[in-house]
């Protein structure tokens, strides 16, 4: 049986749960109406109260005792046999007083007509156990005025009863038919409803998304625009700067002091440093449509940028690269770079969260089958198994409220296989995460 409830289809499950009630409510309302007939058995045979009255009692504990198992696994289980159960103890109890009574000639012949009407138009059976209860309620009946005493007196009776028990079974099964019919038409549109809904949900949800998407990227729009007019004006002074400490180093008075040559020569270093950084960031701000978004590039200049432009969040942290002597591919160079920036930073968060006295990050590429393979590994936390999956959906995030949109990883797999490769994910919790992708090389021969 409980083989059976698992492979049950929807309708029948929730058939089962509202035949369960309707059993519940219905045992209920079988006790009550089986110990109201004490006074009919007072007004109509006195000198049989005691035996009928014991005879209730019997009955209702019965049916009681069936609604307390209603309550438990069993009977949820075996609501259908239980539901019948209980059906037939007053179809019994009613067809006993009809033979000790007057058989044929007992008004006892009403209450099975109640009974078959009742279950046709109230509870939720089904149109073989309607049958089935109709044939057991006319059989009783037969049963109880053929082995009556005056049988053979009330023969005509018998059967003009015998035909209404009929009429009422026929009524009560087509009524159970087209309960049956209804209730299933009814969980179809509820079906229906509950799929729309949940289609409606899902295209909520993905226009949500997509909204959010293009909120960012009109910010990220906005940003390069404004980051593109800030790095043109801090161009400018930075190449007058270098411009004039250049001047500077060929006057005399530096040759005489070494004080202010190497004064100089630091002053240069930095202005250098920023004019790369500039150099980087308009690299990374530029982004150009057409030819230019597939063009050749050296992956190693790229990733030298993004390690300069991530310099700040890897501070204290190892970073080697073992990278192939030809590191030419086909590509986005900016967006490349955005995705070396993200996966950095994000090998950077993880060592910082993680407290490691030896925090390391190793990037490593290699040439297979035409194509650039790339690691990038750190001994950081690393990623839970129940996280590792969902490391690539947009606005998914571990970081604190405020810290993260948990678009980076989404955005980033997205560029990737835009390039026709794929960013994938492994780790061991507490021990390493490393992320892989691969670009198309470049045949400098060809």
């Amino acid at each position: 049986m409980q083989a059976t409830n698992r492979t049950r289809s929807p309708y029948e499950q929730q058939l089962s749960d509202f035949r369960l009630g309707y059993s519940k409510a219905g045992c209920v309302t079988s006790i009550v109406l089986v110990l109201a007939g004490f006074g009919l058995d007072y007004f109509s045979y006195p000198e049989r109260l005691t035996e009928f009255t014991l005879l209730r009692v019997l009955v209702s504990v019965l049916t009681f005792a069936i609604l307390r198992v209603l309550f438990t696994d069993f009977g949820r289980q075996h609501v259908r046999a239980l539901t019948m159960l209980w059906l037939l103890l007053p179809q019994l109890m009613i067809s006993f007083m009809i033979y000790t009574t007057d058989g044929a000639q007992s008004i006892y012949f009403v209450g099975l007509h109640l009974a078959l009407y009742a279950v046709g138009i109230i509870l939720p059976i089904s149109f073989v156990e309607g049958v089935g209860f109709g044939v057991v309620t006319l059989a009783l009946y037969v049963a109880a005025c053929t082995f009556h005493t005056d049988a053979a007196s009330n023969s005509s009776r018998m059967v003009t009863n015998t035909l209404f028990i009929l009429f009422s079974g026929v009524t009560s099964v087509f009524c159970t038919w087209f309960n049956e019919k209804a209730r299933i038409r009814l969980f179809q549109l509820q079906h229906e409803v509950s799929e729309k809904n949940a289609e409606l949900v899902s295209t909520n949800k993905a226009l949500a998304e997509i909204k959010g998407h293009m909120m960012q990227q009109e910010k990220m729009a906005a940003l390069g625009t404004l980051a593109a007019g800030l790095l043109h004006e801090v161009n400018n002074p930075v190449n007058y700067s270098l411009m004039a400490l250049n001047m500077a180093q060929m006057d005399a008075a530096p040759l005489g002091s070494d004080m202010l040559k190497e004064s100089l020569a630091d002053a240069k270093e930095g202005m250098q440093r920023v004019q790369g950084i500039v150099t980087d960031l308009k690299t990374f701000a530029y982004q150009k449509p057409g030819d230019d978004a597939s063009r050749i590039f050296l992956f190693e200049k790229a990733l030298k940028s993004a390690l300069r432009l991530t310099g700040f969040e890897l501070k204290g942290i190892e970073v080697s690269t073992d990278l192939p002597m030809d590191s030419h591919v086909h590509g986005d160079e900016p967006a490349v770079i955005g995705v070396l920036i993200n996966l950095l930073g994000n090998a950077a968060l993880a060592l910082q969260k993680s407290g490691r006295k030896a925090a390391q990050i190793g990037v490593r590429a290699e040439r297979v089958d035409g194509r650039l393979h790339v690691a990038v590994r750190d001994n950081g936390t690393g990623i839970t198994p129940e996280n590792l999956v969902r490391v690539f959906e947009p606005f998914f995030t571990t970081r604190e409220v405020g810290k993260g949109l948990g678009l980076g990883l989404s955005v980033s797999y997205a560029i990737i296989n835009r390039h026709g490769g794929e960013l994938r994910v492994a780790s061991e919790p507490g021990e390493w995460t490393e992320f892989t992708f691969d670009l198309r090389l470049a045949n400098l021969n060809a």
